[in-house]
């Protein structure tokens, strides 16, 4: 069989069916059982992302934090879940930092050290805004999104991974932004302009 799933999705029925292989027929009616339990999951999963999307399409603020790159329906409704309305941060990069997307920091004697990421923040929402900013950076548009610019300079001289959590503390920091005045929108504005 072919690797990777979708070419396993592919192969399994014509493999299950093929009467010519060393299948035996226990193993065929296990793989067989197996197979109509992956596919009911699989159904079940896309009936669950149905009702998200039109949940998302329906609420007035999911649908504006839809509009920052890289945050689709279930990314806006699980900071809605989570966040609410927001009100309990007092700035955007306190949103930021209880995700846990900021460095933690150390000041002894006024002098204060950045450290790694902390992590320590709701690892949910941390996850789906990570790969959200990794999506960001392979496929966003730099040419007509005012990201471009600011995503190019930290590329040249950062660590990829390193600038995928930066643009993913400034999509939270978007996202408090949305969630705290009413009637704002992630403008993809056109950097000559912005």
């Amino acid at each position: 069989m072919r690797q990777g799933a979708g070419a396993f999705k592919l192969d399994l029925a014509g493999v299950i069916a093929d009467e010519e292989n060393d299948l035996t027929p226990t193993m065929r009616r296990l793989l067989s059982e197996l197979w109509e339990e992956l596919r009911a999951l699989e159904e079940r999963i896309a009936d669950v992302s149905r009702g998200i999307e039109a949940t998302a399409t329906t609420h007035d603020v999911a649908r504006r934090l839809a509009t920052i790159p890289g945050i689709g329906p279930l990314g806006a409704t699980a900071i809605i879940a989570a966040v609410g309305e927001g009100r309990q941060f007092r700035k955007a990069r306190d949103l930021a930092a209880w995700i846990g997307l900021v460095p933690r920091q150390h000041s002894t004697g006024g002098k204060t050290t950045l450290l790694g990421i902390s992590k320590r923040g709701n690892p949910y929402i941390r996850r789906l805004l990570i790969h959200g900013a990794c999506s960001c950076l392979m496929h966003l548009d730099r040419s007509r999104d005012r990201l471009g610019a600011w995503l190019d300079q930290l590329r040249a001289r950062m660590h990829p991974n390193k600038v995928v959590v930066a643009l993913a503390a400034k999509m939270a920091r978007v996202a408090w932004v949305i969630l705290n005045r009413p009637g704002a929108l992630y403008e993809r504005r056109d950097p000559a302009f912005a």
